[in-house]
């Protein structure tokens, strides 16, 4: 494990005088260099936030201007719904609503828009194919695609999580091009982008885990799309009453069954050994299902997600959708 010398070797703050903290200071800069070499902007575009969310308020509101129009699917995050909410004029908002394969029409775009697109929704995996859009300011959400689809050429704002590349949980990286219109939405007395300083330890973990990935991706990619397909053959011939989303990414895949509860189905997974997710459940705010398969007009209840990992096995997957039939059919009956 390379964790504890990468404690031992960046706690200094780099930003402090002294022999540690030049040495905190380089792995600070080998890290942005790595970063922006997979992610392709440049490495004094890159900010670090201890709050991966938080890049949605910076990296959009941060282009909004007096008379801009924030324009938006009906599948992107909660994070960029609360941002057009807390608008105060409800004119500048534009939602679009997505096709029953999750693609957003942004062909009427005026010059002042702000556009928000999600190059991947971490829910089903949909892809947008129209990303190059015809704007002032694009704010890029590759927080679910990480380095596997790249910006659009006029980006702006972009956003990334650290756990698309299975590095560390609570790092966000946000990057602002050197052409945006972009102004710090938050109160400040200097030029920083981001409120305060993000874990060193977490930064250089995460290059790591990015240099592995990538490398790791070359050679598994075909077999993640492989095993995409065998789940959606067997779910589709072996589980009636299912209702698969369409297919995006081939790391992620959503399926809802009918008469059953997406709680108990998670729950009893989790008892025999499998980790999945649901965009099912409620939210607790507003006791509302999944926005984003609503709106893609898919089964809103007993919705699991999937996420196919680079270690994941074809007999891994075996077991799993075996078990995955007859946990089904013990909830219904």
């Amino acid at each position: 494990m390379a964790l504890p010398h990468i404690f031992e070797a960046s706690w200094p703050d780099p930003a402090k005088l002294g022999a540690d903290a030049k040495s905190a200071a380089i792995l600070l800069n080998e890290a942005k260099e790595t970063f922006a070499s997979h992610l392709k902007v440049r490495s004094d575009e890159i900010n670090f936030l201890g709050e991966p969310n938080l890049g949605f308020h910076l990296g959009i509101s941060g282009l909004l201007g007096p008379a801009s129009r924030l324009v938006y699917s009906n599948i992107d995050r909660m994070e960029v719904f609360a941002i057009a909410d807390s608008l105060s004029d409800k004119s500048l908002i534009r939602q679009l609503q997505v096709s029953n394969t999750g693609q957003a029409d942004f062909s009427e775009l005026s010059a002042n828009d702000v556009a928000v697109i999600q190059l991947c929704n971490r829910e089903t995996g949909t892809i947008q194919s129209q990303v190059n859009l015809n704007c002032q300011s694009i704010f890029v959400d590759a927080t679910a695609s990480g380095t596997r689809i790249s910006l659009p050429e006029n980006w702006s704002t972009a956003l990334w999580d650290s756990t698309s590349w299975a590095g560390p949980g609570g790092l966000g990286i946000l990057a602002v091009s050197k052409k945006a219109n972009w102004k710090n939405p938050l109160p400040h007395l200097d030029g920083r982008i981001t409120p305060g300083p993000a874990s060193l330890p977490l930064i250089v973990a995460s290059a790591l885990a990015i240099d592995s990935w990538v490398a790791d991706e070359k050679n598994l990619a075909e077999k993640i799309a492989a095993i995409n397909l065998e789940i959606r053959s067997f779910i589709s011939k072996n589980i009636p009453d299912s209702d698969l989303a369409p297919h995006g990414a081939d790391h992620l895949l959503s399926v809802s069954f009918l008469y059953v509860n997406a709680e108990q189905l998670v729950t009893a997974l989790a008892d025999k050994g499998f980790a999945v997710d649901s965009g099912s459940a409620c939210n607790a705010t507003n006791m509302q299902p999944s926005h984003v398969l609503a709106a893609l007009g898919l089964l809103t209840q007993g919705n699991i997600r999937l996420t196919i990992h680079h270690a994941t096995t074809f007999d891994d997957v075996t077991t799993f959708l075996e078990t995955l039939k007859s946990t089904v059919e013990e909830l219904r009956g």
